[in-house]
């Protein structure tokens, strides 16, 4: 299952959907109902680091 972000264009509302597949689908606005909608790249969050700095043993660890 997917979670990809949409935005409305109609009344500009962004909202989330899960999908079950990779196909490009209609989706529906959570707020108007019109399938005037757009899958807009979205961010997320990580913790760490990519290079693994945030692993760090400490001395008793050794």
């Amino acid at each position: 299952m997917l979670l990809y972000e949409y935005k409305c264009h109609d009344c500009d509302e962004k909202f989330e959907v899960f999908v079950f597949t990779y196909a490009d689908i209609e989706v529906a606005c959570s707020e108007c109902g019109s399938i005037n909608t757009e899958k807009v790249l979205s961010s997320f969050a990580s913790s760490g680091s990519a290079s693994g700095s945030s692993c760090r043993p400490t001395s008793r660890f050794r």
